[in-house]
């Protein structure tokens, strides 16, 4: 039982198993609820088949079948009750766990949001959300719970059956563990390596579409959409190849689970005609009694070989989650005081997936209000540079400090201090209103009018359908470029902090549209310290200061007509990027 993968999964696990201790009560209420949910179907049945024959074999005396009358209605009543009740805790209990580990994901994911496209795909995260969380509920609905309830019943049908014959119950205890772990287990064994063909082309097919629906107006271009879906057919026959043999398999097993309980069915006829042979009444009152118990149990059994069947895909599951990295909250309160310098003294930092130094010894001081912008090729540092003074990366060596504290030590704290503009503002499927108060949940419609007018927005926004009620579309497409990052800006304003670092915001944007978000940003943020990470010198001349990275170290600093008149390097970077 211990190389079953999922129970491997689980040793290793701290997803799944701390809210087995935080919800154990409801837990064993959900267990308590399922096994009596059972216990009075079968009950029913069996004081209904005592009481039908009891009743054909003309008692002598009512008072011989008022108690099974009695019974059979408590239990006919009780079967539909405790199953409803059952139903709601059970429910609430894996609801309770599962929105705490969509909280828990949430968490452990923004804690890396700077680097979210580069270390996770998308569709891994729809999964992890979707279908990993969905696969955590089955597994506790449909594994877990059935097999100890399961486990349960059988336990209290050997003990019930050893009162009368231990023999008799020893023997049912043998057929009742092909059903609890000889079926599961062969399950398990046999189809494990179908599943693992089937996810194989799950993925394949799901990697293929994403990135062919992505790009389906290159295919068009091309003219080879139909090269594409013969390919895609290809892979989706093999797929329902798979499928199709895991449907075999599941025929043949359900089979044989269906002639188990007609083993048990016989069985059971055979003893209790032999068994209560001669007693008062005559056997045929517990043969009926016995025999008709067997049936509403089969649907407490008929689950469990088909549910340990899925136990492969929980795996998965749990080792994604598990894969995580688990990031340690800062719970530290830090209070700072102005002046907010950001010094930079001997700074060093290199990915842990690499052996090179993004960024080696490097000396930085950024004056409170003074605006700087940061110049380097792709891959020079800059963007990793902004990232530590975000505090999101922790430096090798050396140190990054804003007035005097480490920023990594500020945790989500940094946000009250340092605003961030990205290269693609995100706005969500809600209203403008919401998507401005992201910056600041506690404005007043009069102060996001006030922001929206200062970014150059008012009007635009005035003439939406419902103004800031209108609904923005998924991703913001309804706006262009330029809105996007005016509408990120109308977020810092009302956050109101006092360093702003501008990544790369005005890329792909056409030289009037980039020209005038500088000049609104250069504008709003003339109070503020600002710092902008480009590679392109449009509008540069209006910064403090400019610095330049290459290859992880500061080749050059001073301000733009120092450098424009006695830097070369800067010549050449100001001549090329006019086209000159």
């Amino acid at each position: 039982m211990s190389k079953i993968p999922l129970f491997q999964a689980l040793k290793k696990d701290g997803w799944i198993k701390p809210f087995l201790k935080k919800y154990r009560k409801t837990m064993a209420w959900a267990l308590l609820l399922g096994f009596l949910t059972f216990f009075c179907g079968g009950a029913l049945m069996f004081t209904s088949g005592f009481l039908i024959s009891r009743s054909a074999s003309l008692p002598e005396n009512i008072m011989l079948v008022y108690v099974p009358i009695v019974l059979t209605r408590a239990f006919g009543i009780g079967r539909p009750t405790f199953h409803y009740v059952e139903r709601l805790v059970s429910h609430n209990w894996v609801l309770k766990m599962t929105s705490q580990l969509r909280l828990k994901l949430y968490n452990t994911l923004e804690k890396d949001a700077i680097f979210f496209k580069r270390h996770y795909k998308v569709g891994d995260i729809l999964g992890l959300l979707a279908e990993d969380i969905n696969h955590i509920q089955n597994l506790y609905l449909r594994t877990i719970f059935p097999t100890i309830i399961a486990w349960l019943l059988s336990l209290f049908l050997i003990i019930g059956l050893g009162i009368f014959s231990w023999s008799f119950a020893l023997l049912m205890c043998l057929v009742l563990l092909n059903i609890l772990v000889v079926l599961p287990l062969w399950s398990v064994v046999a189809t494990g390596a179908f599943q693992e063909k089937e996810k194989q082309w799950k993925n394949n097919l799901y990697s293929e579409l994403t990135d062919n629906v992505l790009g389906v107006s290159d295919w068009i271009f091309s003219q080879r959409g139909q090269e594409y879906v013969a390919l895609h057919e290809a892979s989706q026959q093999k797929l329902l190849d798979v499928q199709e043999k895991l449907r075999r398999f599941n025929r043949r097993r359900d089979f044989l689970l269906q002639a188990i309980f007609g083993v048990i069915t016989v069985l059971l006829v055979v003893w209790t005609s032999h068994q209560f042979t001669g007693n008062h009444g005559g056997s045929a009152n517990w043969i009926a009694a016995f025999v008709l118990s067997v049936f509403p149990l089969v649907d407490a059994f008929s689950g469990l070989p088909a549910a340990f069947q899925e136990t492969n895909n929980y795996t998965d599951s749990i080792k994604r989650l598990n894969n995580l990295p688990r990031i340690e909250e800062v719970n530290q309160v830090i209070t700072i005081s102005e002046p907010l310098n950001l010094d930079i003294c001997n700074l060093s930092f290199a990915y842990e997936t690499t052996n090179r130094f993004v960024l080696e010894h490097l000396d930085l001081h950024i004056q409170s209000g003074e605006k700087i912008a940061v110049l380097g090729r792709s891959g020079s540092g800059k963007s990793t540079l902004a990232s530590l003074i975000r505090g999101d990366l922790k430096p090798n060596a050396g140190q990054i400090t804003l007035a005097g504290v480490d920023t990594f030590l500020f945790g989500d704290a940094i946000s009250d201090q340092i605003g961030v503009i990205q290269q693609e503002p995100y706005l969500f499927h809600t209203t403008v209103l919401n998507n401005i108060r992201i910056g600041n949940e506690e404005a007043s419609v009069k102060e996001v009018w006030e922001v929206l007018e200062r970014v150059g927005l008012k009007e635009m926004v005035e003439e939406l359908p419902n103004q800031l009620n209108t609904m923005v579309d998924e991703a913001g497409l309804r706006f262009s470029g330029g809105e996007r990052h005016r509408l990120a800006l109308a977020r810092i304003l009302l956050k109101d902090t006092p360093i702003v670092l501008l990544d790369e915001p005005t890329v792909g944007l056409d030289p009037i549209t980039e020209q005038a978000l500088i000049d609104t940003f250069l504008e709003q943020l003339q109070d503020k310290t600002m710092i902008w990470v480009t590679h392109h010198l449009q509008g540069i001349e209006k910064m403090d200061r400019v610095i330049f990275i290459e290859d992880g170290q500061l080749e050059m600093s001073g301000t733009p007509c120092e450098l424009a008149k006695s830097n070369t390097h800067y010549q050449k970077l100001k001549a090329i990027d006019e086209g000159k």
